[in-house]
């Protein structure tokens, strides 16, 4: 058997450097030279850089290879990476022109001594000779080249560089890298799991866990579903068998690790995924590590390491049964790491990584790359969202503008279902109570505590659990799936974590039919008819729709909303309160109800005919009239009615007046041609004639304001009549639109003109004319 660190197969390793992103071989070379040469690294951002990549203080230490540096050489150090992506290319002196350039600017400004350039490309003995002599011309004292060969050379002698920078285990033959041993565990390890591998990023979160396992022998690697828990422990694994040569070993349970820990073999390595519960709280196993933490310390204390995940939920719930006050180190902050907290770099990265592993082509990433930055800013982030945006299966229908890759870097809808899906009955309950925020109407949330009336109790019951598992749940649930705020007088409520784990619960729901019931009634009024639609199955879910309904409840809905129009007001309520409650059910019925629940809708509430009748002007900006064209589209507008809503047009027309009736998409479903054109005999006969008149009378409730409904409507009946080639009439409406329009000037605005708001001043303040800084996006490369 080979001995640790020996290379096994013949020849120099070579890692595919070429697959990695501009960004990350540039952090590639600064961990290089931190391990290898011990220096102070310090790796530029991609804007402002002053022609460095990076640059590193303190004393020289020469590498030990035959590169023909061997006198320490003066600072200070200026360090320049150069990456291709194609595979077994050799850099030209042709392809560093640019750099050359900048190079006796930095001379000038006295911040470059040495000269570092590092690239994965090939380098001929020729090349390397015209690269030195052109940055001594430049001025550099001691320029030095290192080659793709070096950087693999350097990455196969030093393990612990493999350790913090673990992705290159998946850029390279390991038989060239590991001894026997190591090799064939790490071999297994990532034939578990090889995109995985490949798409990894060194996260601050793993370089933690990598510190406490190095330090302590033991981590506990925290986070919500499918945020990398996994991945780092498979990483820690691989890596303890490169440095360590730990047997590793994926236990099940506290008993089998016990039981597998060998006393005589000092170097193992444990990995127990979920080790309180899959998806919830499992209190025999929690038992179990209770009883068995004594062995899993002894084993730590003489040499085996031992990693850990667990969901933050179920740890939470764990937690008070594992005897804190006995095992102080399962909750010392060393050993303990949240996975999900994430640097928008390490986001960004991780996107990078997925997009590079997954088959989309050449033209789709292209098209993606403007909105890159904007994906990995999305909230929550997900790296299971970013395999999915590389992988064609997933994105099919998808659209490659900024909203098209957000939405989808967000919505993770179907992960969320089987997520809820395995929740116990307390956990359901305990969010089903959360979603039905109806309590108390000054809270945006459920009230802590819980003051269970006979609607909670009802929705308890229905999920199958009790009031103290609710409480229990709530608490274990809080920081993942739920967040714990607080109102400005201190009282304190639940909400879901992030609104995408409401949606994802809310689409959760519809396949359990004894909750929703249940749900909708805890609902407050505002939140059924903001958060809840009754489309078809089919039918697009617009942006914020929390709900679709199922047919079989449409008309327990139907019922509520029946009553809510039917609400008078009350003494005290303020009369735009009462505007605003109708106004949502308006809407409601306009926008979000197919036409099975506008039929249980109108057989529920017959007098809403005679109200939406009553709509004011302009007709176009009034929910009332698209609501009628719903429901004469759905054959459910008596004839009579609709009658009665042409008669009020014809009204509106000429007093008003009101032109809605030309152009907007209601009236093409309301009129016949033959009304359209009785319409326009209409306002000919009885407005025409009248206009000196009645622009007086407009003028009377007129304001300076620069949108003005009568000025628009003589401007839409001049074009309407002279599309008609009726132009003496069109004639009139425009002498009468210049005669209002100038004693309008005169008058002063009202108080609810509009301007610009709060965000508009801040965009002003924050210069949003002003050219954009240079900024070399990490994702430059992905289509290349």
């Amino acid at each position: 058997m080979s001995s640790a660190g020996e290379v096994v197969a013949v020849g120099s390793p070579r890692f595919t450097l070429h697959t990695l992103g501009w960004r990350a071989f540039q952090d590639l070379c600064a961990a290089v030279l931190r391990e290898v040469w011990g220096q102070s690294v310090q790796a530029f951002a991609d804007s402002n850089d002053g022609g460095r990549d990076g640059a590193f203080y303190g004393t020289w230490q020469p590498p030990t290879d035959p590169s023909g540096v061997r006198d320490v050489p003066p600072g200070p150090f200026v360090l320049q990476c150069k990456h291709t992506k194609k595979a077994d290319t050799t850099l030209a002196p042709s392809e560093l022109d640019d750099e050359f350039d900048k190079v006796s600017a930095l001379v000038k400004r006295g911040v470059c001594g040495t000269y570092v350039l590092l690239t994965n490309a090939r380098v001929t003995g020729t090349s390397e000779e015209e690269i030195r002599r052109r940055l001594r011309a430049c001025g550099v004292a001691h320029p030095l080249v290192l080659d793709g060969q070096w950087l693999s050379d350097m990455i196969a002698t030093h393990r612990r560089l493999r350790m913090f920078v673990p992705r290159v285990y998946g850029l390279g033959d390991l038989s060239q890298i590991l001894d026997e041993r190591a090799y064939a565990q790490a071999s297994v390890l990532m034939a578990s799991a090889p995109e995985q591998v490949t798409t990894f990023v060194v996260t601050g979160a793993y370089r933690k866990a990598a510190r406490a396992l190095d330090d302590h022998g033991f981590v506990l690697l925290l986070g919500d579903p499918a945020v990398g828990k996994s991945v780092i422990a498979l990483m820690l694994a691989i890596s303890a068998a490169d440095n360590w040569g730990c047997t590793a070993v994926k236990a099940r349970t506290s008993e089998e690790l016990v039981q597998r820990w060998n006393p005589h073999e000092k170097d193992q390595f444990f990995w127990l995924d979920d080790a309180f519960g899959a998806v919830r709280h499992e209190e025999h196993l929690t038992h179990a590590w209770a009883r068995d933490l004594p062995h899993v310390m002894s084993a730590v204390k003489n040499g085996a390491r031992v990693v850990l995940t667990s969901r933050s939920y179920i740890y939470n719930e764990a937690r008070p049964l594992l005897k804190p006050y006995a095992y102080p180190l399962l909750h010392e902050q060393q050993v303990t790491v949240d996975v999900a907290d994430l640097t928008r770099e390490e986001r960004q990265q991780i996107l990078y990584n997925h997009l590079s592993a997954g088959d989309q082509p050449q033209d789709v990433r292209a098209q993606m790359k403007p909105h890159l930055e904007a994906a990995a800013d999305a909230a929550p982030f997900r790296p299971e969202a970013a395999r999915r945006l590389g992988l064609q299966a997933f994105t099919s229908g998808l659209s490659l503008t900024a909203q098209g890759i957000t939405t989808f870097m967000v919505e993770s809808q179907q992960l969320l279902r089987d997520v809820y899906d395995q929740l116990n009955a307390h956990a359901h309950a305990a969010l089903a109570l959360t979603y039905a925020t109806a309590r108390d109407k000054a809270l945006p949330g459920l009230p802590n505590p819980v003051l269970f009336d006979a609607g909670d109790r009802d929705i308890v019951e229905r999920a199958g659990s009790t009031p103290a598992g609710v409480s229990k749940a709530l608490a274990a649930l809080t920081g993942t799936l739920l967040r714990l705020n607080a109102s400005s007088d201190g009282q304190e409520y639940w909400t879901f974590h992030h609104p995408t784990l409401r949606e994802g619960f809310a689409a959760w729901l519809t396949t359990q039919p004894h909750l929703l019931p249940m749900v909708l009634m805890g609902m407050s009024d505002q939140a059924l008819l903001s958060r809840t639609d009754c489309l078809t199955a089919d039918s697009k879910q617009r942006q914020g729709t929390l709900l679709r309904i199922p047919p079989s409840l449409y008309r327990e809905v139907a019922h509520r909303v029946a009553a809510l129009r039917q609400q008078p007001r009350g003494r005290l309520e303020p009369w735009q309160q009462q505007h605003e409650r109708q106004q949502a059910v308006q809407a409601y019925l306009a926008y979000s109800s197919c036409n099975g629940f506008l039929r249980a809708y109108v057989a529920a509430d017959p007098q809403a005919y005679e109200e939406l009748a009553k709509f004011s002007s302009p007709a176009q900006y009034d929910t009332r009239t698209t609501v009628l064209a719903r429901l004469h589209q759905a054959d459910l507008l008596p004839e009579e009615m609709r009658q009665h809503a042409i008669d009020r047009m014809t009204h509106l027309a000429v007093d008003s007046p009101d032109a809605s009736w030309i152009e907007d998409n209601d009236w093409h479903h309301l009129l016949t041609d033959e009304e359209r054109e009785q319409l326009f005999e209409h306002v000919s006969q009885n407005l025409v004639p009248r206009l000196e008149d009645m622009v007086g009378d407009w003028l009377i409730n007129a304001t300076g304001d620069e949108d003005d409904p009568v000025e628009d409507a003589l401007f839409q009946y001049s074009q309407a009549f002279e599309q008609r080639n009726d132009h003496d009439t069109a004639a009139e409406f425009d002498c009468a639109r210049d005669v209002y329009h100038q004693e309008r000037r005169s008058l002063a605005r009202s108080n609810g003109s509009w301007a610009p708001d709060a965000w508009d001043d801040h965009d002003d303040r924050r210069g949003g004319h002003q050219p954009p800084e240079s900024h070399r996006s990490l994702f430059d490369d992905i289509d290349q």
